[in-house]
């Protein structure tokens, strides 16, 4: 009898340091996990290629940023119009998008996250997803790189 007792408080030791392990139920798990929106997911380019161009890649909880001159400064030394440029570029970020703005979680860069508006242009074949930002009064417009 006894060695069913121990067997019995044994087994349910382990299920509930199984449970806690596995961030479950008793170890307050992240069940509000937050993701980029569908319509964000994607590789973006610069529309234009004037100052700064550079792209983005936004899966479903990272994003990383390439280009944007991150090594060289405008002539007129205004490098707050400069895209992200507090950020790494070429390494995957985890972040996700809520109520029209993008987070990014590095330090504590942009806590109030990166304001941008999204739109869809034109009509289908000729249809453009677009994503824009503003950056020291300056717009940056990007374009989806995915087809319709």
């Amino acid at each position: 009898m006894k060695n069913y007792k121990f067997l019995t408080i044994a087994i349910i030791l382990l299920f509930a340091l199984s449970i806690s392990a596995c961030d479950g139920l008793l170890s307050g798990g992240d069940y509000n996990y937050k993701t980029f929106e569908s319509k964000l997911r994607g590789t973006w380019v610069s529309n234009d290629t004037g100052l700064f161009s550079g792209s983005l890649k936004i899966e479903y909880d990272t994003i990383t940023i390439d280009g944007y001159g991150e090594d060289w400064t405008s002539i007129v030394g205004d490098d707050s119009k400069r895209p992200f440029k507090d950020f790494p570029k070429r390494v995957p970020l985890k972040g996700y998008s809520e109520d029209g703005k993008i987070f990014i979680e590095y330090g504590d860069v942009a806590p109030d996250g990166i304001p941008y508006y999204y739109l869809e242009v034109g009509s289908y074949p000729q249809k453009y997803k677009l994503l824009e930002f503003t950056f020291g009064g300056r717009k940056e417009r990007l374009q989806s790189q995915a087809g319709y």
